[in-house]
């Protein structure tokens, strides 16, 4: 069996097309559909199906699909384990993130890393943050840096940075025009927010808590990058890590307002399995993120 096609009817059965396996394969999208088929031939149950356009796994592939993480893993980690005893400075390092943060702060971390060490390789991951701790517990990922800290008990956590969050309302709303304003202000009007288990909509119900009202949820979604669009269309407000002076444009025609009630802001932090020994190479990521994090620099441009 092809560990190559296993990675493929991953990707597959989460929602990739064939042609976007094939290409992220290097192949084509006849050989893959062709590989996949003999992938069902030596399981000996079909483990994909087609729903509409798209292929979408059986339950027989729901089954088969653990059993390929959990095989895909245990390879990478091997080989990752050699690789590191052969040549420390060519490992690689496997990071689990926030969708949020894979614009801006992982890039950055990422990129000063590799100017130190060009030889080393990363594996990232972009979760939520229930997904994220999942990710260390089940040694899928040495580093994760996350919203808060987890809490744990086999989880340690440290903090890079604080993070601003604004209030995001649509130019024409009536506190568009100020530059402050208190989180009660909004009570009653409609959120946009990240649906249930993302750090950000755990900030956004405390902070409002703490302001003295629970969110109306108006609209949920899975990316910041949605939120902002449906606060541009007039249909809520939000609460967005996203720098004041963000200029409002004819496709984002939204205002960034400082919050002066509550704490407008989250704590972002690298989390590691307690008692487990990290890669040499991934502990080297590790302090590098938090030197390159330390003091008012390492805030968002």
């Amino acid at each position: 069996m092809d560990l190559e096609v296993l990675r493929s009817f991953r990707a597959v059965a989460e929602g990739m097309t064939v042609t976007e396996a094939a290409a992220e394969a290097g192949l084509t999208q006849p050989a893959l559909s062709r590989a996949l088929r003999r992938l069902e031939e030596e399981v000996g149950a079909e483990l994909l199906q087609r729903v509409g356009r798209v292929l979408r796994p059986t339950p027989a592939g729901r089954v088969f699909k653990e059993y390929a993480d959990a095989a895909l893993d245990s390879w990478d980690r091997g080989r990752r384990a050699v690789a590191e005893v052969v040549d420390p400075e060519a490992g690689v390092v496997s990071l689990a993130f926030l969708h949020t943060l894979g614009t801006w702060l992982v890039p950055k971390l990422v990129t000063g890393f590799r100017e130190a060490h060009p030889h080393v390789r990363f594996e990232l991951r972009q979760h939520e943050e229930n997904g994220l701790v999942q990710h260390l517990l089940d040694a899928t990922a040495d580093l994760v840096i996350t919203s808060g800290d987890p809490g744990h008990p086999l989880i340690t956590w440290r903090r890079l940075l604080v993070e601003p969050l604004w209030l995001a309302v649509p130019t024409g709303h009536r506190l568009a025009g100020r530059g402050r304003v208190r989180l009660a202000e909004v009570a009653g009007e409609p959120f946009i927010l990240l649906k249930p288990g993302y750090g950000l909509r755990s900030v956004t119900e405390t902070l409002c808590r703490e302001a003295g009202f629970a969110p109306l949820v108006g609209f949920e979604g899975e990316e910041v990058h949605t939120l902002r669009g449906l606060v541009a269309a007039g249909l809520g407000v939000s609460l967005i890590p996203s720098s004041p002076d963000t200029a409002a444009t004819p496709d984002f025609p939204i205002r960034y307002l400082e919050i002066t009630d509550v704490r407008g802001a989250r704590d972002i932090g690298l989390a590691r399995l307690a008692g487990r020994t990290l890669p040499p190479v991934a502990r080297s990521f590790g302090e590098h993120a938090l030197r390159a994090t330390a003091g008012p620099a390492a805030g968002r441009d």
